[in-house]
């Protein structure tokens, strides 16, 4: 499975959004830190859920990482979060 399905099917779970945009942005950014050749490298996500209504920006940030596990992190570079309940 991609890594972009991986991050949309797991923010699915976790969250229930309304919106979920989940954008990889790898081509972008060629030849520099972090780029593998076939992408999957750098993402941009957009997401909105009632979950995210009662925390600070830290506690959603972190939610976040938590429901993509480490594991999933960890392959890859960059991860532009916006998120907002």
């Amino acid at each position: 499975m991609r890594i972009e399905d991986e991050i949309r099917t797991r923010l699915k779970a976790a969250f229930n959004p309304v919106l979920l945009e989940v954008v990889d942005d790898s081509e972008r950014h060629r030849g520099h830190a972090g780029w593998r050749d076939g992408g999957q490298t750098h993402f941009n996500v957009r997401i909105r859920a009632r979950a995210f209504a009662d925390m600070g920006r830290v506690a959603r940030h972190r939610a976040v990482h938590t429901a993509l596990t480490p594991e999933l992190v960890g392959r890859i570079h960059a991860l532009a979060l916006d998120i907002s309940g």
